[in-house]
């Protein structure tokens, strides 16, 4: 068992074998690099968050929804077991933010050159996204319970999910959009397209801007069985969609 620096948080880690793994993983990771090489080390730890819980996550110290750049302050609170749903049977399918019981909904990891974050999505935190960002190279990967989703796009370093269900990421937009410019950043385009993952059927969809379509921050809302594409926040404002997709029915 790998040394427990917060022994707040040892007896969870105790009887969370996934836990253990992936703080010694992480601990490891100069030594893991140069032992099978940043690839291979960075899909051996998608796999291990893929695998983890929130839980499991703030004890391995990462950085959480309240403050990323430093380990869970508060495991007294956050080691305990989530909230039951509610006698009507609601769930709150927002990003959670500590310190809360079973822990934040999002995680962040920093390692000089590269970075880690990790986020959690449905009922029972049944999904998670994992990006990785390779700060040299500037290469976003990313995957969805597991598996590798948006391979060959230039993907922002955060997404955010939709009802635990759709996860939603900028990349970057067309060069030849008329409107389009360039600047510093993980995306370099001004005018961006948009990633839609669906977890509960393992599909994806990437959004590419028309040329009167100006998606400088687009945004996608979620109204009944159907999703909707802004160009901007203003334009959510005004309720002035550019597109309006149907939404495939979840699996019984």
């Amino acid at each position: 068992m790998p040394v427990v620096h917060d022994e707040a948080w040892g007896e969870w880690l105790r009887q969370s074998p996934p836990g253990g793994e992936l703080l010694a993983w992480w601990q490891q990771a100069r030594d893991g690099m140069r032992q099978v090489g940043r690839e291979a080390y960075g899909e051996r730890l998608a796999a291990l968050l893929s695998a983890a819980s929130p839980r499991d996550c703030a004890a391995a110290g990462f950085g959480c929804t309240r403050r990323m750049d430093r380990a869970c302050r508060e495991p007294l609170v956050c080691r305990l077991d989530p909230v039951a749903p509610s006698a009507a049977g609601e769930v709150s399918r927002g990003e959670r933010e500590g310190p809360v019981q079973g822990a934040c909904g999002g995680f962040h990891g920093f390692w000089g050159d590269f970075e880690v974050h990790v986020r959690f999505g449905g009922d029972g935190d049944r999904h998670r996204a994992v990006f990785w960002r390779d700060t040299a190279g500037a290469e976003v990967r990313l995957w969805v319970d597991g598996a590798p989703v948006g391979s060959g796009a230039v993907l922002d370093s955060y997404g955010r999910w939709l009802d635990g269900r759709f996860l939603v990421v900028q990349a970057e937009g067309p060069d030849y959009h008329p409107r389009q410019s360039y600047g510093p950043g993980t995306l370099v385009t001004r005018i961006v397209s948009v990633l839609i993952h669906d977890a509960a059927h393992g599909s994806t969809r990437m959004l590419i801007p028309e040329p009167h379509e100006r998606w400088a921050d687009p945004q996608v809302v979620l109204a009944g069985e159907t999703l909707r594409v802004y160009a901007t926040r203003e334009a959510v404002a005004a309720d002035a969609p550019d597109r309006i997709l149907p939404v495939q029915p979840a699996p019984e």
